[in-house]
């Protein structure tokens, strides 16, 4: 949007003059003889600078700009008036005007206040824009690189276009309900709702009544009916968090949804046919809940159709430098910070932790580290006492997943034993019992691009 100029002033032969060398520059402008016609175009989006004489009757150039500052906050004000004094200049400036000058008007003077007004205007918006955008990346994306990250990342990206249930299993802080909405904005049923309950933080008889919803009179309190989150997510997604704390009522109930589709109201005898795709998620190990009874079979294998295993962070520690870079850009911008990034010294701490509330506890640290910190790097000190003080023993593990191929294997254990060394491939080849030249060729080999025709390595 091209930026538009508002000038005001009472004397009409300078309004029409400032006005034309606007004009002249190729300067898109709006013209009010008075404060109060001003504020009714400051509404204008496309109103970036206004240009407005101090001294008017009725709602003068001071009040006006306070006025501005109030309703336009991103618009950039300068002062004219043949009345300067030191003090009405500071005046001035210390109301938010962007500069101040002095009638009779030199036109140079003039052109060059407001084209660096204009140019400040601008910065100022896209700085706004940027802003919001790493705001919205910070809260929708999945940040990670590692060999356990990209097999988790390839089996949600072939389970989100399908329609089949999908049951995220992973400690707590993993990213569950970043996942469920990754699932559901990657399917045909993004565009519509994405509802998400948290089973273990509603008691059981409020959690049945938030899901299957409520006839009016069916318990005491209950004034007036009441939709319920499968009704409200019909063809949309129902994330359901923690799906191992549901009472065995619920259970039953959650069982015929998904079964037939139906489901009936608390206090209720209608039948409501309801179309959701779920997602449930756990920290539990079912199978052994079920074992137990405490958890319905038959529940979990409709929940199971697609089991993803989420992996926790101390599988996935070659990411930990890209995800504190990531939450620090996040937490930087929400905090008006400019931080260049972490410390050699930090960041050696942030990896070398053990870091057991996974990606939850290390977003937290760093958004802690940017709010504290005083200079443009974060530093060991700014990271919370937990963290340098915390448990190392995970840096020295490297966590596989069963079914891992051997391939894959030997890679992450050289990569993981070079990190550990500094890159000393020597010592690296040492610690392995293998010879150097073999770290050498294995790294060599990565490099190089595969032909298609080439036969697998036996």
């Amino acid at each position: 949007m091209t930026t538009t100029v508002l000038v005001v002033d009472d004397d009409l032969a300078n309004l029409e003059s400032v006005c034309r060398i606007f004009q002249k520059e190729g300067v898109s402008t709006l013209s009010a003889p008075d404060g109060s016609k001003a504020l009714d175009l400051l509404r204008k989006p496309e109103v970036g600078v206004l240009v407005t004489d101090l001294m008017m009757p009725g709602l003068d150039g001071q009040a006006l700009l306070k006025a501005a500052r109030a309703m336009r906050p991103d618009v950039e004000v300068v002062l004219m008036t043949a009345y300067a004094t030191v003090e009405t200049a500071v005046n001035a400036m210390r109301d938010g005007a962007y500069d101040f000058i002095t009638k009779p008007l030199k036109r140079h003077s003039l052109v060059k206040a407001v084209q660096k007004a204009m140019e400040k205007q601008a910065l100022s918006a896209e700085n706004r824009d940027l802003k919001a955008q790493i705001a919205a990346m910070g809260q929708k994306s999945i940040v990670g690189n590692s060999p356990a990250f990209r097999a988790f990342m390839d089996l949600l990206e072939q389970a989100s276009p399908s329609t089949a249930t999908v049951l995220l299993q992973g400690e707590s802080g993993t990213g569950k309900e970043l996942a469920a909405r990754f699932i559901h904005e990657h399917s045909p049923r993004a565009k519509n709702a994405f509802i998400a309950v948290n089973c273990a933080a509603l008691p059981e008889s409020i959690l049945e009544a938030e899901l299957f919803g409520v006839e009016r009179g069916a318990f005491t309190g209950a004034v007036a009916r009441k939709e319920g989150r499968f009704e409200r997510a019909s063809t949309g997604t129902l994330f359901l968090d923690e799906v191992g704390e549901m009472s065995a009522s619920a259970q039953v109930k959650l069982l015929r949804v998904l079964q037939e589709g139906e489901l009936e109201r608390l206090g209720g005898t209608q039948t409501i046919k309801v179309d959701v795709r779920l997602v449930a998620a756990t920290n539990k190990d079912l199978m052994t809940e079920v074992k137990e009874g405490r958890f319905r079979e038959d529940l979990y294998y409709r929940l199971n159709v697609v089991e993803v295993r989420i992996p926790s962070l101390a599988s996935r520690r070659e990411d930990i430098s890209l995800l504190a870079e990531h939450f620090l850009r996040r937490y930087a911008a929400k905090n008006a910070k400019l931080l260049k990034g972490f410390s050699d010294e930090a960041q050696a701490v942030m990896e070398n932790y053990a870091w057991p509330g996974n990606i939850r506890e290390l977003e937290h640290a760093v958004e802690r580290a940017v709010v504290l910190c005083r200079s443009d790097v974060v530093n060991v000190a700014d990271l919370p006492e937990g963290v340098r003080k915390g448990p190392m023993g995970a840096a020295q593990q490297i966590v596989i997943p069963i079914g891992t191929p051997m391939e894959e294997i030997e890679r992450r254990v050289i990569h993981e034993t070079l990190r550990h060394t500094k890159g000393d491939k020597n010592l690296a080849a040492r610690m392995l019992g293998i010879a150097a030249r073999t770290i050498y060729r294995k790294l060599a080999a990565e490099d190089e691009p595969k032909s298609p025709a080439e036969p697998p390595e036996s």
